[in-house]
């Protein structure tokens, strides 16, 4: 099992509008794809400097399904955040490979 974690600090004021559209819009067209299994979103607990920060975890079968997502559905939804929350957040991506579940 793969997670495809996206780690995203969003800025005070844009905040409330990209809760709304990420789990009303982004997350519902990226788990449409039909590609992930499911989807997880949690808040960073602690202190930020600027804003508050959320991982977004989505799980998939294995790597191969991960870069299909990568290569033939990432730019358009990665652009489509750009256009509407450009310059208020920071984000970084990680690859997970899940080793052990108890």
């Amino acid at each position: 099992m793969i997670i495809y974690n996206v780690t995203i600090s969003i800025d005070a004021e844009a905040h409330d509008a990209w809760s709304r559209w990420m789990t009303e819009e982004h997350i519902p067209e990226v788990l449409a794809t039909g590609l992930f299994l499911g989807c997880r979103m949690v808040r960073v607990l602690g202190e930020a400097d600027q804003g508050t920060t959320y991982a977004i975890q989505y799980t998939c079968i294995d790597l191969p399904t991960y870069e299909r997502y990568r290569e033939q559905h990432a730019p358009a939804l990665q652009a489509r955040t750009q256009e509407r929350f450009g310059g208020k957040f920071h984000a970084f991506r990680t690859l997970l490979e899940v080793v052990h579940e108890a």
